[in-house]
């Protein structure tokens, strides 16, 4: 089950698993629960921490969302079976500073944000893990897939050994300090149905529980009435107007659109529509025939880079990696050219299309995860 194996200890310490306390973050789904579940079978000193993110009564009526009330009472439950301590953090306001108003800003401002990534990034590597540190706990250990790897020169960041399942691109803003800290025992399991076998095995009450599909706060992925909601009169009308500036008609406001969108547009006649870009100033949205989506450059700045020795040191000509663009897309080859240390120029060696400011783009190496950053602008827009 581990991503990391010593003699004594398969999360890589020096000690025995009964002097090594983890603490695990349950969100209440099958995939974190496995691993609470097998960590304390293997006797590890086990503590179940659950963050409530948002407002736990109106979060018992959503289906398909992580972290909501159902989850809460379901982490609850495997600790009680597991003999484990469980605690439920109140993390509301961190969670609406770091992700929900970051998420409203960002769609705003005409990006496609990834608020997962922003989540992890900042509430659970960066507060969770604080307060892993103050309970005392060696190590977070997590229920995502993906692998940690002991490298040559530290830790190193991999693709899950299930491709189906990796989750490497929602995790490439992982510090180099964070990945020293933190464990990901399901990155070396082959299926979901081994996890769902494994929970089984150790008598779950979450064993067949759904996986979630939703953006925690996003039930049934409506962005746009979350951000009417967040901010109240940010759906302007505004205009649909195609890569010449001429106007094929109107909309009911920016917010209800995304880049390579090509329903419900509302406007027709003639070869299928694309969302090329959105112009939230100016409260338009320009339209194109698909080919006018493909993007060979990308700006991309907050570089994470977990490579080996400085990004700015950069081989002649980049670095030479794939990279993916959205969580759908396989890495795809691409050359990464440092314009300062923590931004970058990515030149795709083939066109990608649905790329947008506001999303991430992860940098790769032979299924190594080498950093990332997020795209501020694509081609000369």
């Amino acid at each position: 089950m581990s991503d990391t194996v010593n003699l004594l200890n398969s999360l890589g310490f020096a000690k025995t698993p009964a002097e090594t306390r983890v603490v695990v973050a349950m969100s209440g789904g099958v995939d974190s629960s496995v691993v609470a579940a097998q960590l304390k079978s293997e006797g590890y000193d086990v503590v179940g921490v659950t963050l409530q993110l948002y407002d736990h009564g109106a979060a018992l009526a959503r289906k398909g969302a992580c972290c909501a009330g159902r989850d809460i009472h379901d982490a609850r439950a495997v600790a009680d079976r597991m003999g484990f301590p469980h605690y439920v953090l109140d993390y509301e306001s961190r969670f609406r500073e770091s992700v929900i108003d970051d998420f409203a800003d960002q769609y705003l401002a005409g990006a496609t944000p990834v608020p997962c990534v922003r989540c992890n990034q900042s509430v659970k590597f960066r507060d969770l893990l604080s307060t892993a540190r103050e309970l005392g706990a060696d190590c977070l250990a997590t229920g995502h897939y993906v692998r940690r790897v002991e490298g040559a020169h530290g830790p190193q960041l991999h693709r899950a050994a299930d491709p189906a399942r990796d989750q490497s691109y929602f995790l490439f803003a992982t510090t180099p300090e964070q990945l020293a800290y933190v464990r990901f025992p399901l990155g070396g399991v082959a299926t979901k149905a081994e996890t769902r076998a494994m929970a089984a095995a150790h008598g779950l009450p979450v064993a067949d529980k759904a996986d979630s599909q939703d953006i925690c706060f996003v039930p049934g992925g409506r962005y746009a009435d979350v951000i009417e909601k967040l901010r109240p009169g940010a759906a302007e009308p505004g205009e649909i107007v195609d890569l010449e500036g001429r106007v094929l008609g109107t909309h009911p406001g920016v917010i209800h659109y995304t880049v390579g969108q090509r329903r419900g547009l509302g406007v027709g006649g003639g070869a299928p529509l694309h969302v090329v870009r959105l112009e939230p100033r100016a409260r338009r949205v320009v339209v194109g025939p698909r080919a006018a989506l493909g993007v060979s450059r990308l700006a991309v700045g907050e570089v994470n880079w977990l490579g080996d020795g400085p990004f700015e040191r950069a081989p002649d000509g980049g670095w030479r990696v794939a990279v993916r663009v959205r969580s759908t897309r396989p890495p795809a080859p691409a050359r990464v050219l440092p314009t300062g240390p923590a931004s970058a120029e990515v030149v795709l060696a083939e066109p990608e299309e649905g790329v947008a400011p506001g999303q991430a783009c992860v940098f790769y190496a032979d299924g190594r995860v080498l950093g990332g950053g997020w795209i501020a602008r694509r081609d000369a827009d």
